[in-house]
């Protein structure tokens, strides 16, 4: 009579194992390739080749993960430039936890970014672990997950290092060399946790700016700092030597890759930016140019554009005038024109012919538009001086009547 619950547990590993075969074959044809080419050089049945072979495997791996890691890196530089953004959205929305998720949303959509980039390199490589990890782990009891594996298994399960067989773990060693497991595998775990740490805290410091030190990305940052390698320093107590060695490994991989990239591509505004611009500045000085030539934000960077720019300067247009202009000034260049003796106007060019009768056409054209009222000053002055005379006459006429 069969357990429900044993028959249930029995169909998901059947069903792990149904997903996880492709992998078993990929990881060991691509370990016995490595063990191959390496055995021309190296004893076949020794520990070296096979733990070659599977650093060989972890180039591979990794090699295939660079597209991700190149996105990685864009994806952390939008984040580090949404800083302000999302600031300004907590400020709005933090009395609302789900607008303020939604709205974030929409500004991870609108600028291509995902928050959880960082873990993608790590959550991808999880089932080649796996698949690595059962591959020893029935190599040490002499099985196989693939037929691939099956005239190597007797030599990977006795492979030795340092007089430590690779297919054993901390917790399970026995025999002959179970101290030198031991031993080999704290040095490992020990490695394999350092290195983890200084590689997220080369990126804190060095390629992260200030304001990307707190809100979300600074805790998606702070788990990958601590929380990781605390889990695989934990856990690697249960690894065989093989798995940390893959890990250990992987880990020297993306240290060198990320200190490449923080070296020779930083993100501005960032410890990195700055070192970088000052190693440019020493190389300029060194060679006998300016200091700010070719580094970059600063003016010296950036083309010359007042002396490579060639396009025609484009045309003035001309002035609207409102209609007090126009009566003020009468006919576009005629006033001036007249009231200069036949002068060019200034809009014109000096050297534009013209014809000499345009002074006198202008002139007429002023008068014509001038009201009737306004032809000359004499007839506003007539009354003042007849209003001027007959106070005079009355004067003398009050004067001869006393």
């Amino acid at each position: 009579m069969a357990i429900p619950g044993l028959a249930v547990w029995d169909g998901i590993v059947d069903l792990f194992n149904t997903v996880m075969t492709p992998l078993y074959w990929a990881v060991s044809a691509l370990l016995v390739g490595w063990h191959w080419l390496l055995s021309q050089v190296l004893d076949p049945n020794g520990g070296w080749a096979w733990a070659l072979s599977i650093a060989g495997l972890t180039i591979v791996i990794r090699t295939l993960l660079i597209p991700l890691f190149v996105r990685q890196i864009r994806s952390s530089r939008n984040m580090q430039l949404l800083q302000p953004k999302m600031k300004e959205l907590q400020k709005k929305y933090g009395h609302d936890r789900e607008k303020l998720g939604q709205e974030m949303m929409k500004l991870y959509k609108e600028t291509g970014t995902n928050p959880f980039s960082s873990c993608l390199p790590l959550l991808l490589q999880s089932p080649i672990f796996l698949a690595l990890f059962r591959v020893l782990d029935y190599a040490s009891k002499g099985k196989t997950h693939s037929s691939i594996m099956d005239p190597h298994v007797q030599s990977l399960q006795h492979a030795k290092i340092f007089g430590a067989e690779i297919s054993q773990t901390f917790l399970k060693a026995n025999g002959d060399g179970a101290g030198n497991v031991k031993v080999v595998a704290i040095v490992l775990i020990i490695l394999m946790t350092a290195t983890m740490f200084t590689t997220q805290l080369q990126l804190m410091r060095k390629n992260m700016p200030k304001e990307a030190l707190t809100g979300q990305a600074a805790q998606m940052q702070k788990i990958m700092l601590y929380v990781f390698p605390i889990f695989f320093l934990i856990g690697g107590f249960n690894f065989p030597i093989g798995v940390l060695i893959y890990w250990f490994v992987s880990n020297v991989w993306t240290m060198g890759q990320q200190f490449y990239v923080i070296r020779r591509n930083p993100a501005p505004g960032t410890p990195a930016y700055d070192a970088m611009q000052a190693r440019k500045r020493e190389a300029n000085v060194r060679h006998g140019r300016s200091a700010d030539e070719g580094v970059p934000g600063t003016a010296d960077a950036e083309t010359d554009t007042d002396t490579t720019d060639r396009r025609p300067a484009q045309r003035q247009q001309p002035k609207r005038q409102s209609r007090s202009d126009r009566k003020t000034t009468g006919p576009a260049g005629g006033g001036a024109a007249a009231s200069d003796n036949g002068q060019a106007s200034s809009s014109a060019p000096e050297d534009t012919p013209r014809p000499q009768d345009t002074p006198k056409k202008t002139q007429a054209g002023a008068a014509k538009k001038q009201p009737a009222g306004k032809k000359g000053t004499g007839a506003k002055r007539q009354p003042a001086a007849k209003s001027a005379a007959q106070k005079k006459a009355a004067q003398k006429r009050s004067g001869g009547s006393r």
